[in-house]
């Protein structure tokens, strides 16, 4: 899946990812309304109103994006509706042609983990049926507890030809708090980078590995010293516009051949309408902003990687 992602990077030459992070207050109140009036004011009418907007956004957006990564936090607040949301979102992704990154962040140990990996990554046996639960193209996950918590996924994704994103760098502002501190004289994110490349030797694509990484493009520096540690491993880059991050920031997460990165911009996409430099598309036209939007983070990214 390391090549279909490179792939679709390279055919529509934007290495971004749409992260759809659906919120009550992002949604257009005509698309809520209309769930509400069919569904009621219930769980089942948040979700129903969750998948109309993902939907608006897929179509107005598809063409020009390799990817989308739906944070299934914002679908989980809602229950089983929201988890069915998710479901259908990854699914419609899919028949898009577009690699879906599941923000699942999951981080555990043996069987645990391994069902983690099995329910979003791989397939379940029932009697003589098999099923696949969730199928994303990718997934997220937190590495604290270690190799035991990571390789359950590795061994899932080498099966079925499937990757993931471990947690190196964070763009929060209080990752430091732990992933800054100092281990015989290198900072632990450091050393996270490390194992995510003995990792990732275990499973290559053609250029890159399965294993990728999360950066924050809040620490642009940093990023800059784990490219160079990790030269074969994908990074997924959050933080991009909301949270401060521009193209110039980010061209040091990137390869000299223009890949090895793939950068998230979330609410600055998905509630673009909302923005003042995309007012003019109104809430109807939320989709076309988020169009807008998408075409400008293009711009923005490629000119950056042009002119470094």
């Amino acid at each position: 899946m390391i090549n279909t992602l490179v792939d679709n990077i390279k055919k529509t030459n934007a290495p971004i990812v749409v992260g759809l992070d659906p919120m009550l207050n992002y949604m257009p109140e005509h698309i809520v309304k209309k769930a509400f009036a069919e569904y009621g004011e219930t769980l089942e009418g948040v979700a129903e109103a969750v998948w109309q907007y993902n939907k608006g956004i897929i179509d107005a957006t598809y063409d020009l994006i390799p990817a989308v990564k739906p944070q299934i936090a914002m679908y989980e607040q809602f229950g089983i509706e929201g988890l069915k949301a998710y479901k259908r979102t990854c699914d419609y992704a899919k028949e898009k042609d577009l690699v879906v990154i599941g923000d699942i962040k999951r981080g555990d140990i043996g069987s645990t983990s391994a069902a983690y990996a099995t329910g979003h990554v791989g397939k379940v046996k029932i009697g003589n049926n098999t099923f696949v639960p969730f199928n994303e193209d990718f997934v997220t996950v937190n590495p604290y507890l270690g190799t035991d918590g990571v390789k359950p996924f590795v061994d899932v994704c080498k099966e079925e030809n499937k990757g993931i994103f471990v947690l190196v760098k964070t763009s929060n502002p209080s990752s430091g708090e732990f992933q800054d501190r100092l281990i015989d004289g290198r900072p632990l994110y450091e050393w996270v980078g490390e194992k995510v490349v003995e990792w990732g030797s275990e499973h290559m694509g053609n250029d890159y590995s399965y294993v990728g990484a999360v950066v924050g493009a809040t620490y642009p520096e940093m990023g800059k010293i784990l490219r160079k540690q990790m030269p074969k491993t994908f990074i997924l880059v959050p933080g991009y516009g909301a949270q401060g991050g521009k193209g110039k920031d980010l061209v040091h997460f990137f390869n000299e051949d223009g890949l090895g990165a793939i950068i998230n911009s979330s609410r600055g996409i998905i509630a673009a309408y909302k923005q003042e430099a995309y007012a003019k598309f109104g809430a109807e036209g939320y989709a076309d902003a988020s169009r807008a939007a998408v075409k400008d983070m293009i711009l923005d990214i490629s000119q950056a990687i042009e002119s470094r």
